[in-house]
């Protein structure tokens, strides 16, 4: 599935990490970056999502490449969630402005109060060129982003 913004430039963001840092697209001029919005942490299929990516050495250990999760949770939900399943890569809050971001890349549902799968491939130069919003409650496959990232960076 194809979402409107491939081809086009990705909304700009700023949110924070699981260490109270502040993380903005605009910092990350020049490197890539694979966004996955997951609906809550600590459920079954994101949990199992967060370790399929925790695994993914050949996408984590990039570096060409950032791999950021974002969730409407709080920055305090995340960081437990990401200690718990040792996850050392960006985890990414959503929390407030609450889905701002995730309304921004389409991906918002706001009669739950949460981001819907949605992932996208963002090159160096800013400019999304893959993406992929799955049905609720269907995981997303790593193979999927592994193709994506083989054929946009090589």
């Amino acid at each position: 599935m194809t979402h409107p913004l491939v081809g086009h430039p990705a909304p700009a963001f700023e949110m924070t990490d699981t260490h109270g840092r502040t993380v903005t697209s605009e910092s990350l001029s020049g490197t890539a970056y694979l966004l996955v919005f997951v609906p809550f942490a600590f459920s079954d299929t994101c949990t199992n999502e967060l370790i399929d990516l925790r695994a993914a050495d050949d996408l984590l250990g990039r570096d060409d490449l950032r791999v950021i999760v974002v969730s409407c949770d709080s920055v305090y939900t995340l960081k437990a969630w990401a200690d718990t399943h040792s996850y050392k890569a960006d985890l990414l809050s959503d929390f407030w402005p609450h889905g701002e971001v995730s309304r921004q890349y389409g991906v918002f549902n706001p009669r739950k109060g949460l981001a819907t799968r949605g992932s996208f491939l963002v090159d160096g130069e800013g400019v999304c060129r893959w993406s992929i919003v799955n049905p609720e409650g269907e995981a997303r496959d790593v193979a999927e982003y592994r193709a994506a990232v083989l054929d946009v960076l090589g």
